[in-house]
């Protein structure tokens, strides 16, 4: 504490490491302080939550499982399948409340997967090398300050018995004519020629231990390129999971447009595209030709005109938001009025033929509350 103290001030010398060696340190600090970084922000990306965080810190630092818990997505999907029982499953509202909360639950699923596998090997692999390989290296350059330190203390011992001996040797007391004098004073010199050999013996000690923990700290530090190599494949690993749950959630929500009969042309998988912002209103809806009911094949086009009701009759809806026909296969709704509806052989379930006097075309059964 006394040669750090010095060193502080300034008044005592500092063995300084070769650049190669300040190199390595720099690159571990860096290490340490990045991969830190990283690895509490993915632990915040990956639960967002910090109150389940820290239950699960508890549970790791306690050794103990930590329990399966339910993802915003799954508990989502689960009020909306509750809720469509209770306004009744077989209503519009209530068939979509199903669909769209089944997709619910399945981006949950594919969320809590994504999660756990981002945790093995990702997260553990960062977190391992802060709790174990960075930490072995902290001590061992501990330890090599400490050895540095009493290496600079020798030197400093050594130089300051030499001086002293150089002095007694230079200024024997030749004034006095007293034999006495003169055999302290030659006494004085050999006393400092022996503490010097001392200081020497202590020196090589020192510089032994110094050059031994250095090297190991060296090994240690050079070690950094093999996390790096490490870290390396955990971040692929983890690219790769990301993308598979991106791929998952986006293949989901085209089945639930396909379920709905939505086909909005920005929702394609296409770099170029430019996503719409977002809107209250319910948004348009468009439907691939029905070629079933179609009486010209070839272009796949609906002559609302040559549709006829089926035998099996017909039923009276309520529309509930305002549509806007997206061509002339379609019908136009106003919000609260009433129309007449029926379905033919191959059309989507989500689509009906809707009637309101003598116009007659597609309606998209969302739109519609059906009364009899």
């Amino acid at each position: 504490s006394f040669q750090f103290t010095e060193e502080k001030l300034g008044s005592a010398e500092k063995t300084e490491l070769d650049a190669h060696f300040e190199n390595l340190l720099s690159r571990a600090d860096s290490t340490k302080n990045w991969t830190e970084k990283i690895l509490r922000q993915s632990e915040v990306l990956l639960q967002p939550n910090p109150s389940a965080r820290v239950e699960e810190f508890l549970y790791e630092k306690l050794d103990r499982k930590i329990p399966s818990r339910v993802t915003n997505g799954e508990l989502l999907g689960q009020y909306m399948t509750e809720a469509a029982n209770d306004f009744g499953p077989s209503s519009p509202y209530g068939q979509t409340l199903i669909k769209v909360g089944e997709t619910q639950k399945r981006l949950g699923i594919a969320e809590r997967d994504f999660i756990h596998s981002s945790s093995i090997n990702f997260l553990t692999p960062l977190r391992n090398f802060l709790e174990g390989d960075w930490r072995t290296i902290s001590k061992e350059r501990r330890i090599l300050q400490n050895r540095r330190l009493d290496l600079d203390a020798c030197k400093a011992r050594l130089k300051k018995a030499k001086a002293a001996e150089a002095k007694a040797a230079a200024l024997p007391d030749f004034q006095e004519t007293r034999p006495r004098n003169y055999v302290l004073s030659a006494s004085a010199s050999a006393l400092w020629s022996d503490e010097v050999d001392k200081a020497e013996h202590e020196l090589r000690v020192a510089q032994t231990e110094f050059d031994r923990q250095a090297e190991v700290t060296r090994l240690l530090l050079e070690g950094i390129s093999s996390t790096h190599v490490n870290h390396l494949r955990c971040l692929h690993e983890f690219a790769e999971a990301q993308a598979t749950y991106y791929a998952q959630c986006y293949q989901y929500m085209v089945d639930l447009q396909k379920q709905l009969g939505r086909f909005p042309s920005t929702f394609v998988g296409n770099a170029d595209t430019i996503v719409p912002p977002l809107s209250t209103s319910p948004p348009a809806a468009t439907l691939p030709l029905l070629q079933a009911v179609s009486p010209n094949p070839a272009d796949g086009t609906l002559n609302p005109s040559d549709v006829k009701p089926p035998a099996s009759g017909t039923r009276k809806a309520r529309v509930l938001y305002d549509y806007e026909a997206a061509d002339s296969t379609e019908l136009g709704l106003k919000a609260d009025e009433l129309i007449t509806v029926y379905s033919l052989p191959g059309m989507d379930p989500d689509w009906l033929i809707g009637e309101r006097g003598n116009q007659k075309g597609k309606v998209p059964v969302t739109y519609l509350e059906l009364l009899s």
